[in-house]
Order: structure tokens, then sequence, then C-alpha cells
């Protein structure tokens, strides 16, 4: 009976077991951490967009978002939003730590989030569109009221802007069963939430503390992912942060238009330069790196490829007028072709006052036409100079003449010998003129012959 016992104990060791290994081995479901901290823009919806594919690869159980930020550009706000929809991984936005935002574009990624969170002493909201806020006025020049319409656009570009950005928010505040009309107050008024009060206009779904008081909240929760409905577990979860890399902080950086702009054109001079003076290296290089640099941020600006074309134009009618001189035309022709291309350089209709700084553009235009007339001003002095080097300045030359000859011998000029012919016979010794040089052969005469063309 006993060794009965001890082989049905044995046997059921054995299947539980089992089941624990492979626990076991099982790696632990992960959690990606992103953050969203200051304005957003390409940089940012380039790191974003590489993370959430980093964590749809890793089948991560969610992707938490942490976010800080004041607005920033639609279409970068856009791009984030569209990958948060299509994501196979919830995304939590979590507006965090105490004393953060989610203004502006802030708001709209709070909304499209699957889950979205705030710290106590946060808020969200004001996000009418800044390129249409000029336009918007009060009715009869009024200060708004609670009980006073929103304020309207005066012209009919702002009415659609805000009209479109209107139905989006509401569209995102349906698509998460979240509050629409407060959303719409957002966008035409302006308005603002903090997170107590976000929670309570169901605005909100989760009031936490911390990132633990969090993860305790969203365990259990259910979301729906593309449809498909899913329970969030939040135990045993291994947390991996995901910051911005130095390719982003770069990024960041340098897709500041005025910055890409100032890059491309030190790219640019610093090629001319470098052809200009083969073998000087250092504009060569700096000139490569910067150009490398500025096509590295074009790739995530709208960069109108017709601008690039007419600034390339502009500066390569500058350096003609600088080597054919034609009174101002070719110079004043390349200064008109530079400013145009360089306000067109960045398309403002995709990224509304996103383009590159005027004054820069002034400045840049300014100090090229004077570089170029004073090239242009070198060139032509040096035209009006003497000839003091190569075959043509020994024309008129003098000459000795090596052995006597009827019509043709050698003569010595600088150092060198030189086949000579004449039409008169020369004597060794006998000084002679050099009348013109055919090929590798001297036209000479005596000495006296210049001092008659004298």
């Amino acid at each position: 009976m006993m060794r009965l016992t001890y082989l049905v104990l044995s046997v059921i060791c054995l299947l539980l077991a089992g089941p624990l290994a492979v626990a076991e081995t099982r790696p632990a479901k992960q959690v990606f951490i992103l953050e969203i901290d200051g304005v957003i823009g390409p940089a940012t919806a380039d790191y974003f967009s590489r993370s959430l594919l980093q964590a749809q690869q890793a089948d991560a159980e969610f992707v938490l978002l942490t976010i800080d930020t004041p607005g920033g550009l639609g279409v970068s706000m856009r791009d984030i939003i569209k990958k948060i929809i299509a994501s196979t991984v919830p995304v939590v936005s979590y507006v965090s730590p105490s004393g953060s935002r989610a203004a502006s574009a802030g708001t709209y990624i709070l909304y499209a989030s699957h889950i979205a969170a705030m710290a106590p002493a946060t808020n969200l909201g004001a996000a009418t569109p800044v390129s249409i806020i000029p336009a918007i006025s009060p009715a009869k020049g009024k200060p708004s009221t609670e009980k006073e319409p929103p304020a309207e656009p005066v012209d009919a570009m702002g009415k659609k802007v805000l009209n479109d950005a209107v139905a989006y928010i509401r569209g995102l505040a349906e698509l998460r069963g979240r509050n629409q009309q407060w959303a719409e107050k957002a966008v035409r008024s302006a308005a603002s939430l903090p997170a107590k009060e976000a929670l309570q206009q169901n605005v909100i779904d989760i009031l936490a503390v911390d990132q633990a008081d969090l993860l305790r909240q969203l365990n259990g929760l259910k979301v729906d992912v593309s449809g498909v409905e899913k329970t969030l577990l939040t135990t045993g979860l291994l947390l991996k942060k995901l910051a911005p890399d130095w390719r982003d902080k770069l990024l960041a950086v340098i897709s500041n238009p005025n910055v890409a702009y100032i890059l491309m054109l030190a790219g640019i001079y610093g090629l001319f330069f470098e052809f200009a003076n083969p073998g000087a290296i250092v504009p060569g290089t700096v000139g490569s790196i910067c150009l490398l640099l500025a096509l590295f941020a074009f790739q995530v600006l709208p960069m109108n490829y017709a601008g690039l074309v007419l600034i390339l134009l502009g500066i390569g009618l500058m350096t003609a007028e600088a080597f054919q001189p034609s009174f101002g035309v070719l110079g004043l022709g390349g200064v008109v072709a530079f400013v145009i291309g360089s306000i067109i350089l960045i398309d403002t209709n995709v990224l509304p006052g996103y383009g590159v700084n005027l004054g820069l553009i002034a400045g840049f235009a300014v100090s090229s036409s004077i570089f170029f007339s004073l090239a242009f001003g070198l060139v032509f002095k040096a035209r009006r100079q003497p000839i003091v080097s190569g075959q043509e300045e020994m024309i008129g030359g003098v000459c000795e003449v090596m052995d006597t000859f009827e019509h043709q011998g050698r003569v010595r000029i600088h150092g060198e010998v030189w086949n000579a012919r004449s039409q008169a016979p020369m004597q060794q010794g006998e000084k002679a003129t050099v009348l013109a040089i055919n090929g590798l052969i001297l036209d000479i005469g005596p000495e006296r012959s210049r001092e008659n063309e004298q």
C-alpha cells in the first residue's frame, strides 16, 4: 500500500514539474517605456515609430508612453497617432511626473491612446491649432465668457483648419469612448483641465500617483486593440525603458529648418571652395560633413526640391558673375533665385510656421552677394594686370642665340632651351626678341626689332 502511495505521489510531482519548468523557461513579458519630453517634432515621431515597432516585434504586453509636452507640429502628431491606432500592442499614455502637461498635440495623443492616465497636479488641453490663433476673435470684440459661444476664426482657411481639428479629436474620442464635448471645447476654446477633473469628466481613464500605482490599476484591465479585446497583466513584468538615443537627439537639433538650412549652405560653400582650390582638404571635409547632416535632417522635413534647385541656381549665377562679368545681371538674378529658393525650401503647407527664418535668409543673401561681388572685383582687377608667368609672358622677351643659323636653330630664354626660327640669319651669342610662339617653336627677330616696335 505504501509503495502504491509513493508511486501515485511521484506521478503527480512529475505532472506538476512539467508546467513549472515551462513557466520558468518562458521569458517574462515586457513593458516598453517611451517618453515624449518637450516639443513634438519630426525627431519625436521618428523616435516613437522606431520604438513602437521594436515593442511590437518583441510582443510586449503594452507600451507605456510618459508625456510632458507643450505641443508641437500637427504632422508629427498625426504620424504618432496613426502608429498608435494601427498598433497591435496597447499604448498607455501617462502624463507624469507631477507638474507635467499634455497640451495641444499632447491632448490629441492622449485621446488616441488605448489607456489615458495622468498624475496629480498635471493638466491637458489648449488644443487649438496655433496657425489660426491670430485669426480668432471673440464676437463683437468683447472678451468671451462661459455663456458666449466659442470664438471662431474670421477667415475661411482658419475655419477649415479649426473644423478639421475638431472632427479629428472627436473621432479619437469616439474611438476610445471618451468625452467628445470637452474634446471639442479644448480645440474651439483652448480649454484645459487638471488631472482630477479630467478623470471626473471621462477625459482620461486613470489617475495614478506614480508608475507603481499605474501598473497596479492597469492589472486586469480590458482594452480593445484593433478590434480584439485584450486583458492587461502587470504582475511579473520586465520594464524596459527606450530613451531617445544619440540619433534621435542629433535629429532633434538638426531637424530645425534653420539649422538644416545653415548646414546645407555650409556644405555647398565648403565644396565650392574645395573645387576652386583643390588640395585645401579642410573646406571639402567640413563641407561634406555639413551637407550629409543637412540631407539627414531633410529626410524628416517636407523639403521642396524646386527650392533646392533655385538655391543651387542662385549660387551658380553668382559664381558665374564673378568669372564672367555681366554688369550685375547674373549676380542680381542669382540673389533673387537664392532668396526665393530659400523661402520655399520647406513646404510650410505641410509644416505651418516651420519655414526658414526670413532674417537668416536675408543675412545669407547679403553676405553671399557681397562675397561674390568682392570676388568679381578681384578677378576683374587681376585681368587687367600684365602677364607675369606662362608662355604668353615670353612674347617680347629677349633670348640668346646658342648656335649660328640662317633660318632655324636653338635659343635660350628663362633658363630653357627652345627651337627658334628667324627670317634673318642669327649669330651665336646674339640677342634676339621673341615675336610669337607657334607650338614648341619661337619666332624671333633681331633685338633691334623690339626697339623699333617700342
